[in-house]
């Protein structure tokens, strides 16, 4: 019954996804309560991709390619910073950097879909 809301869900997902990667990146340029980085550190990299890569995935432009990046910054955020600390993510804080991991890489194998600027500009994405 559910099913024909699919494509408005994914879109919904989508946005809000890529609205929270945004805030979750300017708080590594000191807003919101975050504390500035310098950009020419692998935490300033970090703050780029989820800043510009969270904004292009929010309104669909290049959704797959840019997904992929925040997929593997994310997994990469992971591995580097919270795996040390502990096995399990529940443990190591690791949580949030799993399930943006995940969500990315499932928007970079799906695309943008409905209310994207890719599908104004007739790329649709995969449904």
């Amino acid at each position: 019954m559910l099913s024909r809301l699919e494509p408005y869900a994914y879109a919904l997902f989508r946005i809000v996804t890529g609205l929270l990667f945004i805030f979750h990146g300017l708080q590594k340029f000191g807003i919101y309560g975050g504390q500035s980085v310098n950009l020419a550190t692998r935490l300033g990299v970090a703050a780029l991709i989820e800043a510009v890569g969270g904004g292009l995935v929010m309104i669909g432009l290049f959704t797959g390619p840019v997904a992929f990046i925040c997929s593997g910054e994310m997994a990469a955020a992971y591995f580097l910073s919270h795996a040390p600390q502990a096995f399990w993510p529940i443990q190591n804080r690791g949580e949030l950097a799993v399930l943006y991991c995940f969500a990315f890489l499932y928007m970079a194998t799906r695309g943008s879909g409905i209310w994207s600027i890719d599908w104004l500009r007739g790329r649709r994405g995969r449904r």
